[in-house]
């Protein structure tokens, strides 16, 4: 169908068949949701589909290109930004893309999902500002693991805190109980913790003074003696994984009611209330609030709910149709204004680097869902 030359094309890469076609098909109808709250008649947006690969991505941009249009928002996956990196570049378009890999940013690109660090940021100034000072992290012994680890030490050391324990696990046997649980023992320093209460307890059997015989009660039931060496764990984690690894924690006398439990966005699961151990634990994620809102809305005009990564899509059609609403160049320099813009995923701005900053709220763990303890800001303080 052919698109009136006085209005501006705005492409859009998605996965509408392949593997991710039902992710694909979910952020395309926000896309669209998008469109009839905020674009004006001067705004086209043109669906091409990456079939979920690199060379479908390549191929989609080549069309998109054909159309003569002026920005692509995405495509989902690293390895399909960088097939159209080049080619985009070449011809002076942008790409607002929904990748969370932040290595393809710059140059024309900017990553718009949700970074590993920016989450890990949020939730250790908070943890920081309630005083705990001491960090562990059992992490994914893989990329994204690798990521988390370093962001957590550089944010620790920037708020003058410590990182005490680093483990990782074998995602290829995360589930496999034995393994695990070697794992969660010496991080936890079970065996020695262990020792030091039967040693403890030893001496104790030989005092004959009221105070020894009521303190050997009170060891009554115990594991361990003492504490960990850190006040908080991150587990970078989500899912059936989360879920089983936390409750070993708890085994090994990792205490949930004195050591804080924090995690990322993949916490951001309505059924982790379910795991008795994540009770009350920290995650940074987006204000709860705009995405309820968003989930009546795309349910009222589809009559199905939209999966999570959905609001991507909603906010970056949003963003190119209000900078072609007011007239805007699609350039970097009106992508990264520095007041940013606002979504159902909070506020958010693009940085010369290609980066995302956003407005994360810290959430903690119910039984009944989640509860927000540190809303998200409603601004960039300073613009």
């Amino acid at each position: 169908m052919p698109v009136d030359s006085k209005r501006t094309r705005i492409a859009i890469l998605l996965p509408l068949s392949g593997s991710n076609a039902a992710l694909g098909k979910s952020m395309l109808r926000a896309a669209e949701l998008a469109l009839f709250d905020l674009a004006g008649p001067n705004f086209a947006l043109l669906p091409f589909d990456t079939k979920g690969t690199p060379t479908g991505a390549a191929e989609a941009a080549a069309a998109a290109y054909d159309s003569d249009v002026a920005l692509i928002l995405g495509p989902l996956l690293s390895t399909s930004v960088s097939a159209i990196a080049e080619g985009a570049r070449a011809r002076n378009i942008r790409v607002v893309a929904f990748s969370t890999d932040r290595n393809v940013a710059g140059r024309g690109k900017y990553p718009m999902g949700f970074l590993p660090r920016t989450q890990v940021e949020r939730v250790i100034a908070f943890a920081r500002n309630q005083g705990l000072m001491r960090f562990a992290i059992l992490a994914p012994q893989d990329a994204y693991g690798y990521t988390v680890v370093e962001a957590l030490k550089q944010a620790v050391e920037k708020r003058e805190g410590v990182v005490t324990r680093v483990a990782f696990y074998d995602t290829a046997s995360a589930m496999d109980t034995e393994k695990l649980s070697a794992i969660v023992r010496d991080l936890a320093d079970y065996d020695l913790r262990k020792e030091a209460l039967e040693q403890h307890r030893a001496e104790l059997e030989l005092m004959s003074d009221e105070i020894s015989k009521l303190e050997l009660e009170g060891l009554e039931g115990q594991d361990t003696l003492g504490d960990v060496d850190f006040d908080a764990i991150l587990l970078p984690e989500g899912g059936d994984r989360l879920k089983g690894i936390a409750p070993l924690l708890s085994y090994y006398d990792i205490d949930p009611k004195r050591v804080r439990f924090l995690g990322t966005g993949q916490w951001d699961d309505s059924t982790i209330g379910t795991e008795p151990a994540l009770l009350n634990g920290w995650y940074a994620t987006s204000e709860p609030r705009e995405w309820e809102r968003f989930v009546r809305r795309y349910k009222e005009r589809f009559g199905a709910s939209p999966l999570r990564l959905a609001s991507l899509a909603y906010d970056a059609t949003a963003l190119a149709a209000v900078l072609v609403g007011t007239g805007a160049t699609l350039d970097d320099f009106s992508l990264t204004v520095r007041g940013g813009f606002a979504g159902v995923d909070g506020v958010f701005r693009f940085h010369g680097d290609g980066l995302v900053e956003r407005g994360l709220a810290v959430l903690a763990v119910g039984r009944r869902g989640p509860r927000v303890v540190s809303p998200a800001p409603t601004n960039f303080s300073g613009s």
